[in-house]
């Protein structure tokens, strides 16, 4: 036998022993030529393909791309084919492909869950094929994933429970993770929880706000993520809580209240609690869970006696906050009452303090007290301990200003009860005095009177209105505005002079230097005007202040504009009286601001 015949019938002997499939129609017929020496030629290609299977992870759900390696470095690769093998059933072909990459979709969903086998067989150009070695999967698309829900408000550590079913044979581990409601920046707050899938939230480095939870289920390269739990109220923050003081004494039905408040997750609960002064047996008055938080406590349900209150509020979280206490408020269902007489608005020198009180307990003693409009620095003024109850207060002995009055009672189970307050009452013991005078152009010419200009003179407090003008009220009046050079006056030409003139009545406003030259050398003139009176406000005092308006007149005299800006300086009259009849100082008075040329 030829060397050459030999060689090829050994390679096919090789090859059918190695088990190796061969094409279906042999390549390696003998090819047969004439020459003048005889030769045997062999097929171009007896090697079978290479190929693998990448192993796709176990379990798998979904639609999942299976891949594999072939090549053949002779004829090349004909096909690669991608089958499937179910539990109990033969094996399939997902698909062939011709080129590289090798492989294809795998919808896993089209078949039931469970074990399947996978391989890839791959022919080459030669007609050979080879199989890959079979890889085991799981198909797993019936697992579910449930985070059962926390409460909707929740605070420190929060137990999570997850619950994962349809796994069939495959293990799974659970991670729990957290976000930023609505943000869906997940982070991990439970990692690696294996059956039962368990975990605390600590929620407390947290800030106050809504949360979104989910729980992934995880095994292999497939994992499942449950539906997401939103809007979960993380409040670590107590509320803030204050009880109002209820005063003392306390008698029968009385309002207790408080102040709650809370950021987060909004006030549950405000308990208002009760206890004997100096111990700790808190009583619940009651339990309130809407704002005002207050009540109606009924105190003859508890002894007499001096006690302390206090209020417990909670959050939604449960998180909770205790007031400050207030203490030392007596109850006392003894009836006592108390009632201070009105002194009048305006008090000078020595006043007489009344007030009438009764208890059925006996009265001990009325003081009559004092303090500072609108403070509560109360200094006692003196005290009576007999019927009528009434005392003589030296009003110089403080400084003029607002003062409120009321009335102390205190019976004789040392019981004290408070009269209402009389606000606001006027000490002053000075003179009533000029405040201040000014002039506003009102006509055509700045600089000289006529015409709509105004004057207004201003006290430092009420006055009596008639004692400015003979049975004045402060309705409009007719009176005369007279001008008058200051050389007449024995001032200087530069002093001119305005004083108010009635007809067959006084007023008494004294007079304005207007310190600048309106009128000639020597001469008077005179206008029409109305006068009126009303009280404003000056630094918290209500204070009268007259207006007068220039009507037609000065028709003679004056001079054509004053040169220069310059303050006015009013000589108050003493005719004019404060209401507790006082007349008035005579202090002249600059006009105040800035210095102007009006008229």
């Amino acid at each position: 036998m030829r060397p050459r015949l030999r060689a090829l019938l050994t390679v096919a002997l090789v090859a059918a022993v190695a088990g190796i499939e061969a094409p279906g129609s042999s390549t390696a017929a003998f090819t047969a030529r004439t020459t003048n020496t005889a030769s045997v030629s062999a097929a171009a290609d007896w090697t079978p393909p290479t190929v693998a299977l990448v192993d796709p992870g176990s379990p798998v759900r979904g639609s999942i791309l299976v891949t594999a390696s072939a090549s053949d470095e002779e004829s090349g690769i004909q096909g690669v084919a991608v089958q499937v093998l179910p539990a109990g059933g033969s094996w399939t072909t997902l698909c062939t492909t011709t080129a590289a990459p090798y492989g294809c979709s795998w919808n896993t969903t089209a078949g039931a869950d469970g074990t399947y086998g996978l391989r890839v067989v791959a022919t080459d150009k030669a007609g050979y094929v080879s199989t890959s070695t079979t890889l085991q999967t799981t198909v797993a698309n019936d697992v579910t994933v449930v985070l059962a829900a926390p409460a909707h408000v929740v605070r420190g550590n929060v137990p999570l429970s997850t619950t994962v079913s349809g796994t069939g044979t495959s293990t799974h581990t659970v991670r729990v993770e957290y976000s930023v409601s609505g943000a869906g920046s997940w982070h991990s707050l439970c990692t690696g929880l294996s059956s039962p899938y368990s975990c605390s939230w600590a929620t407390t480095g947290l800030t106050t706000g809504y949360y979104d939870l989910r729980s992934v289920a995880t095994s292999g390269p497939s994992s499942v993520t449950s539906a997401i739990v939103s809007h979960v109220l993380v409040d670590n923050v107590a509320p803030t809580v204050t009880t109002a003081d209820p005063g003392s004494p306390l008698r029968g039905s009385v309002t207790l209240a408080a102040d709650a408040s809370d950021a987060g997750s909004g006030v549950a609960t405000v308990r208002i609690q009760v206890a004997p002064s100096g111990s700790s047996s808190w009583t619940d008055a009651c339990t309130v869970t809407t704002s005002p938080y207050s009540c109606r406590y009924d105190t003859t349900k508890i002894a007499d006696g001096s006690y302390t209150l206090r209020s417990i509020s909670t959050d939604v979280a449960g998180n909770p906050a205790t007031s400050p206490a207030v203490g030392s408020r007596l109850v006392s269902n003894t009836v006592s009452s108390v009632a201070m007489d009105d002194p009048g608005d305006s008090l000078a020198g020595p006043v007489t303090l009344k007030a009438s009180a009764s208890s059925t307990a006996g009265v001990k003693s009325v003081t009559m007290q004092r303090a500072p409009s609108a403070t509560t620095t109360w200094t006692d003024i003196c005290t009576d301990t007999t019927s009528p109850y009434r005392c003589s207060w030296s009003t110089t002995g403080v400084s003029d200003g607002l003062y409120d009055l009321r009335a102390v009672l205190v019976d004789t189970a040392d019981a004290t009860t408070v009269s209402a307050t009389i606000p606001a009452r006027r000490v002053r013991n000075t003179p009533l005095r000029g405040h201040d005078v000014q002039a506003s152009n009102g006509g055509s010419t700045i600089g000289r009177l006529d015409a709509g200009d105004t004057m207004t003179f201003t006290y430092d407090d009420r006055a009596d209105l008639t004692s400015v003008s003979t049975g004045w009220t402060g309705a409009p009046r007719d009176v005369t505005v007279r001008l008058r050079d200051g050389n007449l006056l024995d001032l200087g030409a530069s002093d001119d002079t305005v004083d108010v003139q009635g007809s067959g009545f006084t007023v008494n406003l004294g007079a304005v230097n207007l310190n600048e030259d309106f009128i000639r050398r020597n001469k008077t003139t005179t206008f029409a005007a109305t006068m009126t009176a009303s009280a404003i406000m000056v630094s918290g005092v209500s204070v009268t202040r007259v207006t007068i308006v220039l009507g037609n007149g000065g028709n003679h005299g004056l001079q054509s504009t004053v040169g220069e800006a310059a303050t006015m300086v009013w000589t108050p009259s003493a005719e004019v009286l404060d209401l507790l009849g006082r007349p008035a100082s005579t202090t002249r008075v600059n006009e105040l601001g800035t210095s102007d040329k009006d008229f």
